[in-house]
């Protein structure tokens, strides 16, 4: 049957990372994703070291897998040229400069394109969207964390509010512009018609307050730094063993009842104390030194590893290296390797249309003269846009 996106025509405008992650995801599966960058190329070239062994910025590489790129200068006619060429054959364009820009070209979607191109599904990646207090304003991750009340639950009292140590804000983001575009394509095969979808940083951060937004809507008690340990359930936090650190989360008194009975805590469920999860949550301290001497006999691997197969789930605190070298990882295939290429592949799978990575990242402009001259443009017109800056490539090529 193919991959699911098989035949969609994708238009990435996008850089740094939440677009650039949406689209390598619909490349995976299928799409016809090509990249456009700006003259400059897309930030995410140069944030390095460490490069990989094509040179590309490791960064760049784990967000652009499977595309073609191009350069075009949107702000002149040139490059607006070659960009109504390839949206004459496109499903789906998708950028993420600050609210405006598109207008400012003359590029905008209820300005020019919907009108022009009224099956296009149009998604916008922006900090805040175009209006209100802070509409237009630019955006970045750990700024939204801050802003949106992420960074003030993570961490402890040791620490302070701390930065989540992935770029989750962002990575979320992907895969709100890759659901959007999607229920986008769904209702254009119901309806005929292309639509504008959004995707900002700022909702979906907020989205990220569960259940603390929720806790606050009820309690009205300001949430507060809890370390690894959950607000609403006891235990389920990170705890040190012999040789190292693990989490053990216990939803339920089943659980907690197996849990005890592992290691020891037999008394523990008979204790009013730790009757129930209100209980629990209400001596959580108390909780913790219990466990933590009860299992301070442990090794981490071996522990969580039986407690796993007695239904708590628990796991040791691993490494990158040691989360990527985990034999589960190898199983699920989750790391792809083509080349001098590794990366990891996108994490849905699909049984009856699987996807597959695509080849390696491009270079800058790696396949501007190809793309052109599917768009017609003869080779004296490629070599204008190129003079030009309207369809820039490397000095060397």
């Amino acid at each position: 049957m193919g991959a699911a996106l098989h035949g969609l025509k994708v238009v990435d405008l996008t850089r740094v990372l939440a677009g650039p992650l949406c689209t390598q995801m619909l490349a995976d599966h299928g799409a016809q994703v090509v990249k456009v960058e700006p003259p400059g190329g897309d930030e995410t070239r140069q944030l390095g070291p460490p490069f990989d062994l094509d040179g590309h910025a490791a960064y760049f590489s784990a967000l652009n897998r499977g595309k073609r790129s191009i350069s075009l200068d949107l702000s002149t006619p040139g490059g607006q040229q070659v960009l109504h060429r390839l949206l004459e054959g496109a499903d789906v364009l998708i950028e993420n400069f600050l609210p405006g820009t598109m207008e400012r070209w003359g590029l905008g979607y209820e300005q020019a394109l919907a009108a022009a191109y009224p099956r296009l599904v149009y998604c916008s990646v922006t900090g805040f969207g175009a209006d209100g207090p802070l509409g237009g304003l630019p955006g970045y991750d750990a700024v939204l964390q801050a802003l949106c009340g992420v960074m003030s639950i993570n961490g402890d009292a040791a620490t302070g509010s701390t930065r989540v140590g992935i770029p989750v804000v962002d990575h979320l983001t992907g895969y709100v512009a890759l659901s959007a575009i999607l229920m986008a394509l769904l209702a254009r095969a119901r309806t005929g018609q292309g639509q504008r979808v959004e995707a900002t940083l700022y909702d979906t951060a907020l989205s990220l307050l569960l259940p603390h937004a929720s806790n606050w809507f009820a309690s009205q008690k300001s949430p507060g730094l809890l370390g690894s340990a959950h607000p609403n359930i006891a235990p389920y936090d990170k705890f040190r063993a012999r040789d190292g650190e693990l989490f053990i989360g216990i939803l339920n008194d089943g659980q907690f009842r197996r849990f005890c009975g592992h290691v020891g805590l037999q008394g523990l469920v008979e204790d009013e104390r730790f009757a129930s999860n209100t209980a629990r949550l209400a001596h959580r301290e108390a909780l913790r030194s219990a466990i933590e001497a009860a299992i301070a006999r442990h090794d981490c691997g071996p522990l969580c590893d039986a407690l796993m197969r007695a239904g708590v789930p628990s796991g040791p605190v691993l490494s990158v290296p040691q989360a990527l070298a985990h034999p589960h990882c190898a199983h699920r295939q989750m790391v792809v390797r083509a080349g001098n290429y590794t990366g990891l592949r996108a994490p849905m799978r699909l049984a009856g249309t699987p996807g597959a990575p695509g080849g390696p990242p491009p270079a800058f402009a790696q396949h501007a003269d190809e793309v052109l001259q599917e768009l017609g443009f003869a080779a004296p017109q490629r070599q204008a846009l190129h003079a030009s800056g309207a369809a820039p490539v490397p000095a060397a090529a």
